[in-house]
């Protein structure tokens, strides 16, 4: 299902032919219609991005301008798009309580997964579950550098949404968490490449890429200013880009040409990912295999996750949940956290991390006292709430940035949100 009827009629036609292939006798529908796709369903994933590409360009813009981390979950123009995400989901979410089966589960890959998973839990869509791949990705690059199957390891981590630290990633009842931060070659060949070797040394665990803009704060923005596009700006264009190409690609008729297109630009896009923010890039051919059995991305997280609700596994898994039973005993249990969960009762129940360092809990509660803040901000359209969730953002840091930037977005977003009070 897609509001857009161009990116339906390409994206969707790919996906019916990828469904031709694999399971000829699965029943494959497309639609613009919301209630048509989520009448009846289990299981729903969300991923929509609310004023398209280019309004993540014009986020990213106005932080950039004061100087300012415009990245769109970390940085500032992660509120941005929240301001437009939530509302949208928010309506998405009263659909599923009226039209999907009872008991229906709402997997949200929407961004910026932290703010709007503790959003959408404070408004009380309690069948919703934020995903991201993010640290399965990080776990893949592990197992592939080390030469461990892909997906047997298992992964325990604690934090936030792109705010997440490993402390045990267990393969054959190895901890092998030493074993890379120890390793220099893993910092070349793995997502360790945006850390240095003598920072993790001291420490007893991994952090998640994204910590990276919490660690080199100037760094990134001064990286990011030098570069000639934003992650947004190049996003936009590449994008833009595949769907002309697939627009003039008859894909019923010519699949093949149209799944090369799809790796050309998909290709690009995983290459560059993080490269103008860091300075380091990735040089690995992307290849689409229809028929490998691959679980990552956030597709593969969110059938994991189903497939231990009903039983198939019992394999743990990373997704944003409530703290319940306070597993981050530092927290609420009404906050929502990134964490390993297990299966209880067909509930997804955070499990206690072993330890937790002091300077890890710390950075946890100033990013979730913003979450909070930005939890009400945007469901109460409160202005003052805004600018305290952005003054106390510690990549934003300033009153008086913060009450530029919730004018500055206050504006940029009345059609999608309204007007703050």
């Amino acid at each position: 299902m897609d509001i857009d009827s161009e990116k339906l009629n390409i994206y969707g036609k790919m996906a019916s032919q990828v469904v031709k292939k694999l399971a000829p006798g699965v029943k494959f529908c497309l639609t613009e219609d919301p209630v048509a796709a989520i009448s009846g369903a289990d299981y729903i994933i969300t991923t929509i991005r609310a004023g398209g590409d280019k309004m993540r360009c014009r986020d990213e813009r106005i932080a950039l301008d004061l100087g300012l981390l415009g990245q769109e979950t970390t940085g500032a123009a992660g509120f941005s798009f929240a301001m437009r995400s939530i509302p949208a989901l928010a309506q998405y979410c009263e659909y599923v309580k009226k039209y999907a089966k009872s008991g229906c589960v709402c997997f949200n890959f929407t961004n910026p997964a932290g703010v709007v998973s503790q959003t959408l839990s404070d408004m009380g869509y309690d069948f919703s579950i934020g995903i991201c791949d993010a640290p399965s990705g990080m776990v893949r690059s592990f197992e592939e550098f080390l030469n461990i199957p892909a997906g047997t390891s298992q992964a325990f981590c604690y934090g936030l949404n792109h705010l997440s630290f490993f402390n045990e990633i267990i393969s054959n009842g190895e901890n092998i968490v030493p074993k890379l931060i120890n390793c220099g070659e893993a910092y070349t060949k793995t997502d360790l490449r945006y850390f240095r070797k003598e920072d993790l040394s001291k420490k007893q665990f991994i952090p998640n890429e994204y910590l990276y803009y919490f660690y080199e704060p100037e760094k990134s923005v001064q990286n990011i200013l030098n570069a000639p596009e934003t992650r947004g700006e190049q996003i936009e264009r590449i994008n833009r880009e595949m769907t002309k190409e697939l627009k003039n690609t008859d894909i019923e008729n010519d699949f093949e040409k149209a799944l090369a297109v799809f790796e050309h630009y998909y290709g690009m896009r995983e290459n560059t990912y993080m490269a103008s923010e860091t300075g380091e890039k990735r040089d690995k051919k992307y290849k689409f295999d229809l028929y490998s059995q691959n679980d990552s991305g956030y597709a593969g997280v969110a059938l994991g996750i189903i497939e231990s609700l009903i039983g198939i596994t019992e394999r743990p898994f990373i997704a944003c949940v409530p703290n319940k039973n306070r597993a981050l005993s530092f927290l609420d249990e009404t906050d929502t956290v990134e964490i390993t969960c297990e299966i209880k009762n067909g509930k997804a129940l955070p499990i206690a991390p072993r330890t937790v360092s002091r300077e890890n809990a710390e950075l946890i509660l100033k990013v979730k006292e913003y979450e909070r803040l930005a939890s009400r901000a945007i469901r109460f359209h409160d202005r003052s709430a805004a600018e305290e969730a952005l003054a106390v953002h510690p990549l934003v840091n300033s009153r008086k940035a913060a009450q530029t930037l919730v004018s500055a977005y206050g504006e940029l977003n009345k059609d999608y949100f309204g007007e703050w009070k």
